[in-house]
C-alpha cells in the first residue's frame, strides 16, 4: 500500500516545481524540519503585509465510482472538506468549489452514473452544506477506439470527479499541519470518523494492490455529520487543543498515522479495537481525520465532540512517542512492528526509483538513504544575532530619513521582483521597477539609484545559460555596458544578485571590481531543477548585506536548475576557489542539518564544491547568491515551521544591513 503511486511519496514531482515564488506561500506540500510531502492544504497570504489569506485543497475518489458513482462524488466532496479543514476556514459556506467531471459519455451505463453523481452533490450534498460550485470543467470523451488488424478495440476511463476547494481565511497562522510534535507532553492520536466506523473497504488502496475492487464503498450516509465535523475541528483549533491534523484518505488510517510520524520523525504505538476486522481498521478510507492532542486535554476534547453530536465518531487510536518504532497492537498482541525509517523508505520507494531513472542516480540514492538517519535534527533557525521583533523596530533608525532609491532589475521571464521590492521597501528603500529594456532604450539611468538588485525567476525561459544570456545583453549593448560599468565604479553603490540575477552578475566579472575570482554557475549535480528549503551558514566576509550575521545557520528557500559553482571552465580555475576563500569572499555555504559543510544531496542541492552558494566582491559592495532571502524575510514564510508567527524573519537583517550601510 505504501508503494502505490496514489499513496506514496510524490517528492520526485514536487521538488522540481518552484513553490516559494511570490513570497506569499504560508503552507506548501512539504511539512516540518525534515521536509516531508504530506500537507493536506495549500495556504497563501493575501499580500506581503497582514495575516489574512486563502486556503486551497483537492478531493478525488475516482476508484469508488466503479462501484457507486453517487458515493464517489459525495466522498470527493468530503475529502476536499477534510483536507481544507487544516486551515482556519470560518464556515462551510465560505468555501467555493470547482468541479472537474470526466466521463465516457454515450458508453453503456456511464451517462446514468454521471447523472447520479451530479445529482448527489449538486442537488443534495452541497446545497445542504451551503457550498456553491460556480465553476468547473467537463471532459465527456473519455473513450478511445482503435483498429488492430481486423479487430476494433476500445478503452474507457471510469467516471471521475476532481473537486478543488477554495476559501478565504482571516489568520493564516492558525493553519494545522500533519507534523507530530514531541515537546508538548504526553499525547495521543484521536481518530475522528464521519461514518461512525463503518470501515468499508471497496475501492480502497488495499483492494487495488491486490488487483481487487471490493463490494461496499465508503460513503457519507449522514450529511449533517460533515457539518458537525467541520464545527468541531473549528472549535478545537480555536481553543488550541489540536497539535497536528491529517485527513484520512488514500491508504486509510494507518497511512495517515505513518505520514504524521514521518513528518515528526517519531514513533507510534497503534492500538486497534478487538473484535473488529484488523484490515478494515487499518486501511478503510472512510472520511475523517487524525488529531494529535495532549493527554491532559482529552476530557475537554471529548466534551467538544459530544457537544457536536459526534459521540460514535471518535476513537483514541495511538500513543505518540519519541522512539523510532511503529507498533500495531490488538488485544495486547503485537501484530506488526517496524522502524520509522524502514517504513518511510517503503513509502518513498516509488518516488526514489522514478527519480533515479530521471535524475542523477547518485543524488537519488543519497536522498533515499538519508531517510534512515534517526539522529538527523532537521531544519533549525540558529541566528548569531537577535532578530528584530517587528519591522518598525528593525528600521527605527531610518524612519525620519530619506528613502534611498534602489533599482529592482528584471529581464524577460523574471518573476521574483515583487517580493524583492517588498523586502527592500520594508527596510526603508524606495524600490523602482526597472526592466532591462528601460536601460537599453535609455529610459532609465542607473545614476539615479544607490542600489541595484538583479532578481530571480525564469529569465529567457530559464533555458540553459539563461543568466549568462542576461549578462551578454549588457556586455554587448554599448548603452547598457556604459550604465552598468559606471554604476559599479562608484564607491557609494551596492548590488545584490539572486538566483538568475546571481548567474547574471557572475557573468559581469569584467566590469565589477574585485570579482575576478568569482565562479560561473552551471547545471545542478542532480541534473534537475531544485526547489527546496535547505540550511546555509553565513561565513565571515566583507559583504555589506551579511554584516553581523556571520556564524548564523539559517533555513532558506532555493529554486534553480543551474546553481552549481563552477571553477573548471575557461574563465575560472581551481585556484580561484582558494583565492576566494583566502579573501573571505565566500559568504554563504550549504550545510547539512548537523551544521557541517556538505556535498551530500539534498542538503547541498546543486553539488557546489565546499557548499559554496554565495560570494561577494573584495570590498563587499556586491553580493551574489543562489538562495532566495527575499522569499523568507517574514516569519510567515517559514513554511517548514508548524507554529507560524508574524513579523520579520532572520533574513530581513540582510535588507536592513543594506540600508544601514548607506547611513
Amino acid at each position: 500500500v505504501l508503494q502505490l503511486p496514489t499513496v506514496g511519496d510524490k517528492k520526485f514531482l514536487i521538488t522540481i516545481g518552484d513553490r516559494s515564488i511570490t513570497g506569499m506561500i504560508v503552507q506548501e506540500q512539504m511539512v516540518g524540519p525534515w521536509q516531508v510531502a504530506v500537507s493536506d492544504v495549500a495556504v497563501t497570504s493575501s499580500g506581503l503585509r497582514g495575516v489574512s489569506g486563502e486556503a486551497m485543497a483537492i478531493g478525488e475518489k475516482a476508484p469508488l465510482a466503479l462501484l457507486d458513482a453517487a458515493a464517489a462524488a459525495r466522498m470527493t466532496v468530503a475529502e476536499a472538506i477534510t483536507n481544507i479543514c487544516a486551515a482556519p476556514v470560518e464556515k462551510l459556506s465560505d468555501m467555493v468549489f470547482s468541479a472537474n467531471w470526466m466521463a465516457a459519455a454515450g458508453h453503456k451505463g456511464e451517462d446514468a452514473a454521471l447523472y447520479q453523481a451530479v445529482q448527489a452533490i449538486a442537488m443534495d450534498m452541497c446545497p445542504q452544506l451551503g457550498i456553491t460550485i460556480p465553476v468547473g470543467k467537463d471532459s465527456m470523451s473519455m473513450k478511445t477506439v482503435w483498429q488492430e488488424g481486423d479487430q476494433q478495440k476500445s478503452v474507457i476511463a471510469p467516471l471521475s470527479l476532481i473537486i478543488s476547494a477554495f476559501a478565504r481565511i482571516a489568520d493564516v497562522r492558525q493553519t494545522l499541519t500533519p507534523q507530530l510534535v514531541t515537546d508538548q507532553g504526553e499525547s495521543c492520536l484521536l481518530w475522528l470518523d464521519i461514518s461512525a466506523f463503518q470501515m468499508r473497504l471497496g475501492g480502497s488502496a488495499l483492494a487495488q494492490v491486490y488487483n481487487a475492487l471490493g463490494k461496499q464503498v465508503p460513503d457519507i450516509d449522514d450529511i449533517s455529520r460533515v457539518q458537525a465535523f467541520f464545527d468541531a475541528i473549528k472549535q478545537l483549533r480555536q481553543q488550541q487543543l489540536v497539535l497536528a491534523y491529517h485527513d484520512i484518505s488514500d491508504g486509510g488510517m494507518l497511512v495517515s498515522a505513518l505520514e504524521m510520524a514521518f513528518a515528526g520523525r517519531c514513533g507510534l504505538d497503534i492500538e486497534l479495537t478487538g473484535g473488529q476486522d484488523v484490515h478494515a481498521q487499518l486501511f478503510s478510507e472512510e472520511a475523517g481525520a487524525l488529531l494529535q492532542v495532549r493527554k491532559a486535554d482529552m476530557t475537554q476534547v471529548i466534551d467538544i465532540l459530544h457537544a457536536h453530536h459526534l459521540h460514535d465518531c471518535y476513537r483514541e487510536i495511538a500513543q505518540v512517542n519519541e522512539s523510532a518504532s511503529i507498533r500495531i497492537v490488538c488485544d495486547q498482541t503485537v501484530l506488526y512492528q517496524a522502524e520509522r525509517g524502514e517504513l518511510q523508505q517503503h513509502w518513498a520507494r516509488t518516488s526514489y526509483h522514478m527519480q533515479k531513472i530521471r535524475d542523477d542516480a547518485t543524488c537519488a540514492q543519497e536522498e533515499f538513504d538519508s531517510l534512515l538517519d534517526n539522529d538527523d535534527p532537521g531544519l533549525r533557525l540558529l541566528p548569531s544575532f537577535t532578530p528584530d521583533k517587528s519591522f518598525d523596530q528593525a528600521v527605527a533608525p531610518f524612519v525620519n530619513s530619506a528613502r534611498p532609491k534602489i533599482a529592482i532589475l528584471r529581464e524577460q521571464g523574471v518573476n521574483g521582483q515583487l517580493e524583492m521590492a517588498a523586502a527592500f521597501t520594508e527596510a526603508g528603500f524606495e524600490a523602482i521597477d526597472v526592466h532591462m529594456s528601460d536601460i537599453i532604450k535609455g529610459d532609465f539611468s542607473l545614476e539615479t539609484v544607490k542600489g541595484l538588485v538583479a532578481c530571480g525567476g525564469f529569465s529567457y525561459g530559464d533555458v540553459l545559460g539563461a543568466g549568462l544570456g542576461w549578462a551578454n545583453s549588457i556586455l554587448h549593448n554599448p548603452r547598457a555596458y556604459e550604465q552598468f560599468s559606471q554604476f559599479f565604479e562608484r564607491n557609494d553603490t551596492f548590488a545584490l544578485g539572486v538566483c538568475n540575477g546571481c548567474q547574471m552578475l557572475s557573468g559581469l566579472r569584467e566590469i565589477i571590481p574585485g570579482t575576478r575570482h568569482w565562479p560561473r554557475f552551471v547545471r545542478n549535480r542532480s541534473e534537475q531543477f531544485e526547489a527546496r528549503t535547505v540550511m546555509v551558514e553565513v561565513l565571515p566576509s566583507p559583504s555589506i548585506f551579511l554584516n553581523d550575521m556571520q556564524g548564523s545557520y539559517l533555513p532558506i528557500a532555493i529554486a534553480h536548475g543551474e546553481g552549481r559553482a563552477d571553477f573548471s571552465n575557461h574563465l575560472t580555475h581551481a585556484s580561484d576557489k582558494n583565492t576566494l576563500a583566502r579573501n573571505q569572499q565566500v559568504c554563504l555555504r550549504y550545510v547539512d542539518n548537523r551544521l557541517s559543510p556538505t556535498q551530500s544531496y539534498p542538503f547541498n542541492p546543486n553539488g557546489s564544491d565546499d557548499g559554496i552558494t554565495g560570494v561577494c566582491s573584495e570590498d563587499g559592495r556586491v553580493t551574489i547568491m543562489m538562495p532566495h532571502p527575499e522569499r523568507i524575510y517574514k516569519q510567515l514564510q517559514n513554511t517548514w515551521q508548524a507554529r507560524k508567527q508574524d513579523g520579520p524573519g532572520a533574513w530581513f537583517r540582510l535588507f536592513v544591513n543594506a540600508r544601514k550601510w548607506l547611513g
